[in-house]
């Protein structure tokens, strides 16, 4: 919903957050420089004609070209009672996110600013652009279970903007905060909305292998003369079921008002299971299989009989070259109910594709 850097400049690139050169340490606060770059390869069998490829994927969304799917560069201040965040971004995933922004945002990834206000207690309130509150799956493509992000992710938000109050227990097993914000994955709010958006996140942690998470949105997306209320949950777990394996079990579900002051609602959901196994140090496999039901419309609006319904299906493969570059394949399939997947001029009710992509960060 959501380039022009040399891609020498971006091949040595993010999570990692390794001291530069320039980085400033002391005991009271530092500053830290990462990067990230992901390249990408996609071919389609559908072979669309103008390359691009599905209305309702917003990653690696271009067919039979290498192409950037994100650099990012990012500077982040921390110090006990103040932290700061900024990074900016190019590539496709920036092109198809951020469309709906103001010219002048749409490189903007994240600029927020947190302040402690507890002297004894992690609680702080954070306010600016945010990655999301909601989901297992983040733009930070090496951070994912998966190499493409799941229906559930693609189709719900990336980033958000507004303010947050949050608080982590002394114990580091309990997350809890909740937001008031612009929208629904917006910077700008829609131009006749003068209504404020909600949010919630629990996260609980009973164990290093174990991790469980809850959050919402409530809101108007809409201008006042289109209002229709939004309810939104996703819940999902984290399970690092042996040293090698693990995997991801999550449910999405939305309902949104059919017309404004309605009390009749259309619904959405998705569940996912993804899966991974790392083979050794440098070798790893995963899978997902994920199902999308909008059979109304609310967030894909396909405008046939059944509406969105489809059923996906993944696996990849990855290959770690160093510590901070992986290589990554994956092949991907929909079968949706209706034919809504074009395909020389025909509709299908199928799409397959391959992708493969080469991350560097530091």
């Amino acid at each position: 919903m959501k380039k022009y850097i040399a891609i020498g400049a971006l091949l040595g690139i993010f999570d990692a957050k390794a001291q530069s050169s320039d980085s400033i340490k002391t005991d009271q606060h530092k500053v830290t420089f990462s990067a990230y770059a992901e390249l990408f390869y996609t071919y389609d069998f559908n072979e669309p004609a103008n390359h691009l490829r599905q209305n309702f994927l917003y990653s690696y969304n271009r067919h039979n070209e290498l192409n950037l799917n994100l650099g990012l560069v990012k500077a982040a201040y921390q110090s006990e009672n103040l932290r700061a965040n900024f990074a900016l971004m190019a590539g496709t995933y920036a092109q198809d996110n951020m469309a709906a922004e103001q010219d002048a945002l749409r490189y903007v990834n994240e600029a927020n600013i947190g302040i402690k206000i507890s002297k004894n207690k992690n609680l702080w309130v954070d306010a600016g652009i945010m990655p999301s509150h909601i989901g297992w799956e983040s733009a930070i493509g090496k951070d994912n279970m998966n190499l493409t992000r799941s229906l559930a992710a693609e189709n719900s938000p990336y980033f958000e903007t507004g303010a947050k109050i949050s608080y982590t227990s002394d114990s580091g097993k309990w997350f809890l905060s909740g937001l008031v914000l612009n929208g629904w994955q917006r910077i700008a709010k829609v131009e006749g909305n003068q209504t404020l958006s909600f949010g919630h996140q629990v996260t609980y942690k009973p164990n290093d292998k174990i991790t469980l998470n809850s959050s919402s949105f409530i809101g108007n997306d809409k201008s006042r003369e289109e209002k229709k209320m939004r309810y939104f949950h996703d819940l999902h777990g984290i399970f690092q079921v042996t040293k090698q394996f693990s995997t991801i079990l999550g449910f999405d579900i939305g309902a949104e008002q059919k017309s404004k002051g309605s009390e009749q609602y259309n619904l959405w959901y998705s569940p996912n299971i993804l899966m991974k196994y790392q083979l050794d140090n440098q070798w790893a496999l995963s899978g997902r299989l994920e199902y999308y039901n909008d059979k109304n419309g609310v967030i894909i609006n396909t405008k046939t009989p059944n509406g969105f319904q489809t059923l996906g299906y993944s696996l990849n493969v990855d290959y770690a070259i160093l510590k901070n570059v992986v290589f990554r394949t994956e092949a991907r399939g929909f079968t949706s109910k209706d034919a809504i997947f074009v395909k020389n001029d025909e509709l299908k009710q199928g799409n397959f594709f391959i992708t493969t992509s080469l991350a560097a960060w530091f």
